[in-house]
């Protein structure tokens, strides 16, 4: 496509120097619209040069700004969900070095010195949803003169906004849009995706507004494999662990010369693949005469900056030629660039596993993929049906920015920024009166004729965690008082309590002490010879049936449940997987308040199903778990953004009921996907179940790592009878009247 002729020619200089001739058709449509003041998503794949899309326009707008006024100028603000996206813009904008724009990245590592010029004087601030939240809009006033020349409002990586997360920057935006129109200007917003379906539709629903989307890629495209690769077996016929198997290909490539990135699961996986991989390099590389050592470096949330910072030049300039990490939402360090990618388990959905697919091969050059599978149900699901893999679409992201539990404290932040009015309908919806009076009757807004205003002496931001991260337990080291990581609260129950084993760079480390009042565990150095493992109870009302399908006897319903949690005992297991001991807890109880997807069956349905009255807990609890390991095959979410229960008789339903529920408060959609694909959903399950080569279940069909029972009990024949019969009741007709 030919060079847009309203390009400032200090922008079109800087790009040209880099090689930059023509643009690809998606990069000029998205530069066309966004010029002409449309909000605008553009979905294409990974390294499909999305950011020159928006360069071009934000970057003219700032030299137009900077000609025509003197002092501030026109502003820009780039919002990441990560620092390492941040930190990539502003190195590809210190690199063009366009003449007269200032910019600068704002995160919570930027010293406070700093802030102030910032404010002031820089046009273009690279930052994310969450300072803008904790900084700017409290202290608007001080960002007046940014606000008032604020023209673009970059929002980079939009897909990871999904979910509860998704509605809460969803209100951020809108917040945001609310007071820039305080100050007189309209910025447009232009959103960069991974190739989701519908962006239009997330977009729109993160802005409130509408939004053009440009999904056609037109970037040339570099050789890619991608292997989907099933762990061999041990000497004495055991399946290899899919962490092992990971570690063991990542040792291989990085040994070969291919920088490469494994993702991990948990944190525990990541700190198994990293002290594997340097040991089994150390060993091949312990001769004199070999070269040297290749390094392999570790990374998962919690880590200091230090520590991130240190990674990620060490990434760039390739003395780091291995990296385990878990998922890339959580990485605060760039790595981008890379030759290959090993994937230890299905990330929980399609987009996730292109998204980490495509950090390979960004300089043009063919890369690799391979996935891992995982002793889960969804992933030997996949294997046995790569075409769910390769020739489905990408999955819909779901966010539902009405969520009360989300919008509520976002109209008490609004409040506090100015006064609410019936006028701000417009920004967050219709719900916002019968909001706001429940807020006034919380006395945290008060009520006046000219609006609701914020009645509390506190900041209204800090009740509010983007998130969903609540409290920040700090890891402390206690011989040296050294801060080793950080974990939020409602993970710190089954992590860090007392007694637990806690990894920190391959280092074992055992909880000595979990203070939730001062939001601090304390660890002491040292390898006890076991991990262990956190058992809890769960339990669940339904507070609101919302739809109901009758399936013949058999009733499939949704709506608002409230789901207890309580961590109740740890086990200390062997590698081997022996459990060795089993230790009671005191730990408090948790209430979530939330959406869910629940079925019943009568017990003499079960009974005619051919499940003996003894058996149902286990066929039900079977049943349960492997639909979790399922849903994610239709819904944008991983077992871990999810819950079950199972009971053979529930005081709300009088029947023996399966449920499963959104982890995060309010709902996250994932649940509401689920009732809609039911029978789908379910049919799938059965077949994963029913085809596993296992005879008792296996973590591939009915287990499930993340049980607080201890996976017991499970009946693997009784779960494939209980789904049979209740998809067969799904057919018949009841008679009315």
């Amino acid at each position: 496509m030919p060079w847009p002729t309203w390009c400032a020619p200090p922008v079109t200089a800087a790009l040209h120097g880099e090689g930059i001739q023509v643009l690809w058709e998606h990069q000029a449509t998205v530069a066309e619209l966004a010029r002409a003041g449309r909000h605008v998503v553009v979905a294409t794949g990974t390294a499909s040069g999305k950011s020159l899309g928006y360069l071009l326009p934000v970057l003219t707008a700032l030299c137009e700004g900077t000609e025509a006024v003197t002092g501030r100028g026109a502003t820009a603000l780039y919002l990441a969900p990560t620092k390492a996206l941040g930190a990539d813009q502003e190195a590809r904008l210190h690199a063009l070095a366009v003449p007269g724009i200032r910019v600068a990245r704002l995160d919570g590592d930027t010293p406070t010195e700093e802030r102030r010029w910032i404010r002031e004087h820089a046009h273009y601030v690279l930052t994310n949803p969450d300072l803008v939240h904790h900084t700017l809009l409290p202290g608007h006033e001080r960002w007046s003169a940014f606000l008032r020349a604020l023209r673009y409002v970059v929002v980079d990586e939009c897909h990871v906004y999904r979910g509860v997360f998704g509605a809460h920057v969803s209100a951020v935006l809108r917040r945001l849009l609310r007071v820039a129109a305080r100050y007189g200007s309209t910025p447009t917003v232009i959103l960069a995706s991974a190739t989701v379906a519908r962006p239009e539709e997330l977009a729109g629903a993160l802005v409130g507004q509408e939004v053009a989307a440009v999904t056609q890629d037109a970037s040339p495209r570099h050789e890619s494999v991608v292997a989907l690769w099933q762990p061999g077996e041990t000497e004495d016929g055991r399946r290899r662990g899919t962490v092992t198997e990971a570690a063991d290909l990542l040792t291989d490539l990085v040994d070969a010369g291919v920088q490469t990135v494994a993702f991990a699961r948990s944190r525990v996986g990541v700190e198994h693949v990293a002290a594997r991989a340097r040991e089994a390099l150390e060993a091949r590389h312990a001769r004199p005469t070999t070269s040297p050592v290749p390094q392999v470096a570790g990374y998962r949330g919690g880590y200091l900056p230090e520590e991130r910072r240190a990674l990620e030049s060490s990434l760039r300039d390739r003395s780091v030629m291995g990296l385990a990490a878990t998922s890339a939402l959580e990485l605060g360090i760039d790595i981008a660039g890379l030759d290959a990618v090993v994937i230890a388990g299905w990330p929980g959905t399609r987009a996730s596993f292109w998204q980490q697919v495509g950090r390979a091969g960004r300089r043009g050059a063919a890369s690799l993929a391979v996935l891992v599978a995982a002793d889960d149900p969804l992933d030997s699901y996949l294997l046995s049906h790569p075409d769910l893999v390769f020739d489905e679409p990408v999955e819909n992201c779901v966010l539902d920015p009405e969520n009360p539990y989300v919008l509520g404290p976002h109209l008490a932040a609004a409040a506090a920024e100015l006064p609410l009015t019936l006028e701000d309908e417009r920004w967050f919806g219709p719900g916002l009166a019968g909001l706001a009076e429940q807020l006034v009757v919380g006395g945290i807004l008060r009520s006046r004729p000219t609006g609701w205003y914020w009645a509390r002496p506190e900041r209204a931001t800090d009740h509010v965690a983007l998130r969903g991260a609540g409290q920040t337990v700090q890891i402390v080291d206690r011989s040296s008082g050294r801060v080793l990581g950080t974990v939020d609260e409602a993970r710190a129950l089954g992590t860090v309590h007392e007694g637990a084993v806690y990894v920190h760079q391959g280092e074992p480390y055992v909880v000595t002490e979990l203070d939730l009042d001062g939001a601090v565990a304390l660890v002491a150095a040292g390898d006890p010879g076991w991990t262990t493992r956190a058992r809890s109870e769960s339990s669940f009302a339904i507070r609101e049936t919302l739809d109901v399908q009758p399936w013949g006897s058999a009733t499939l319903a949704s709506g608002r449940v409230e789901v207890t949690t309580q961590v109740t005992s740890f086990q200390r297991v062997l590698p081997d997987g022996t459990v060795i001991g089993t230790h009671p807890l005191d730990l408090p109880s948790r209430t979530l308040s939330t959406r869910a997807v629940w079925w019943t069956l009568p017990v003499e349905e079960l009974a005619l199903a051919g499940v003996a009255e003894q058996d149902v807990p286990g066929a039900l609890h079977a049943a349960e778990h492997a639909s979790i390991g399922m849903l994610p095959l239709l819904a944008t979410c991983d077992r871990w953004d999810i819950g079950g229960v199972s009971t053979p008789s529930h005081p709300d339903t009088g029947l023996p009921t399966v449920m499963v529920y959104d982890g995060y408060p309010g709902g996250a959609g994932f649940s509401s996907r689920a009732y809609a694909e039911a029978a789908h959903w379910l049919a799938a399950t059965r077949d994963l179940v029913r085809s596993c080569r296992c005879r008792d279940g296996c973590p591939a069909c009915v287990q499930s790592p993340k049980c607080g029972n201890g996976n017991e009990p499970l009946d693997k024949a009784g779960a494939v009878l209980v789904l049979d019969h209740l998809l067969s009741e799904r057919t018949v007709v009841v008679p009315t009247g």
